[in-house]
């Protein structure tokens, strides 16, 4: 391996391109041991645990060069990130099951989605994949009295409960517990407005599994459902981290009995199949990812979803420090949905649909200016040049 020098911008993909390339072969699912070698050999440590971190992989690289004869400063740097995953799982785990808890004893059900449980489904161990919070979907008309049980746990509301009885819907309903550093979000039909159309959140219910997580069975989304939430997920992002990616061909990879029929009506039903073949398409053609016949043939006859995919491998190796324009996001977010009225009214919708970012604390009964104002706070967001 390499000597390290001083780190340069993780915009300057080039100076990046040993590490890039080592960073794909750990997050596939069929990774070349020679190649790994190879790669390790020619990289540099510091580098490689910097662009690690970005993409959310450090856990994939730990795991998939703990077989390996690696230099002594990568060992160190790869176990102290080991063991902080895996501090961060047991936090986050001790904090699920009180505030499920909390919930069912007041009938009110949630699901978990992403964080811990997709880890589990898609790696086997709940501290394989970094996350930093909790993730729960709920009923909207529970979210008022889910926002109370939260504050008498200790939690703090980012959104307050005059917000929700005046009916205003912000990104996700987030609460923050100070002393433990955690995090909770809690998501509805209506918080996740990146899918398409409403999602059809009885159904959701409907289809729930159970899954094994530190000693308890916890609730949460069906393979096949989180899925389509990862693939729209990693659409909302532009896929600009190697870990949504990653998630979906562990995911598809691990679950040998995916039923294909209904991934295609979940999709289908959020009008996200073109979200869904192109976090498929990623996986596959930067991954190895194996799909059956048919669902490569379908993945490979959408064009949109393959010209998506060619578009974000391009500044994908930044980490979202590649800056995307104001202009391109828009239409990307067009492409991401077919049909002359679906993909502008798509893009509208996302564009003046105000979230806690844009509401007017002075005049809160008036709407109208949380909505005209979410434009240009927009266009001021995406006007700088990556991440800060």
């Amino acid at each position: 391996m390499s000597s390290s020098a001083p780190l340069p911008h993780l915009s300057d993909t080039s100076a990046f391109q040993q590490e890039w390339a080592l960073l794909v072969e750990c997050a596939s699912p069929f990774p070349d041991a020679r190649k790994l070698a190879a790669l390790v050999r020619a990289a540099d440590a510091p580098r490689l645990v910097a662009l690690a971190e970005e993409h959310g992989v450090v856990g994939h690289v730990a795991a998939r060069l703990s077989k390996l004869a690696v230099p002594r400063e990568l060992a160190r740097a790869l176990l102290g990130r080991q063991r902080a995953l895996a501090v961060s799982s047991l936090r986050i785990s001790a904090e699920l099951i009180p505030v499920l808890d909390r919930f069912f004893r007041e009938k009110i059900g949630a699901l978990v989605v992403k964080g811990p449980v997709l880890s589990v489904q898609a790696y086997g161990d709940p501290a394989m994949r970094s996350y930093g919070d909790l993730d729960l979907l709920i009923r909207q008309r529970d979210i008022r009295r889910a926002t109370e049980l939260m504050i008498e746990a200790g939690y703090e509301s980012r959104v307050p409960l005059s917000a929700i009885d005046a009916g205003r819907i912000p990104g996700q309903y987030l609460f923050f517990k100070p002393e433990k550093k955690l995090i909770v979000e809690l998501h509805s039909d209506c918080t996740l407005r990146y899918f398409p159309r409403r999602l059809p959140v009885e159904e959701f219910f409907e289809r729930q599994i159970r899954v094994r997580f530190d000693a308890h069975e916890v609730p949460a989304l069906s393979v096949e459902d989180e899925l389509v939430l990862v693939c729209i997920h990693g659409a909302k992002h532009f896929w600009e981290r190697l870990l949504w990616i990653a998630d979906v061909a562990a995911l598809v990879s691990r679950q040998t009995g995916i039923d294909w029929e209904r991934i295609r009506d979940s999709a289908k039903a959020v009008g996200a199949e073109r979200m869904l073949h192109t976090g498929l398409r990623l996986a596959s053609v930067l991954l190895k990812a194996q799909l059956p016949d048919h669902v490569q043939a379908m993945v490979q006859a959408d064009g949109g979803a393959r010209r998506l995919a060619e578009q974000s491998s391009k500044w994908l190796p930044a980490a979202g420090y590649a800056p995307i324009g104001l202009f391109e996001r828009a239409a990307l977010r067009l492409r991401m949905r077919s049909g002359l009225i679906a993909a502008p009214a798509y893009l509208l919708r996302l564009a003046f649909s105000p979230t806690e970012e844009d509401w007017n604390e002075v005049e809160n009964k008036h709407r109208l200016t949380d909505v005209v104002r979410r434009p240009f706070r927009l266009a001021r967001k995406y006007r700088r040049d990556g991440k800060s």
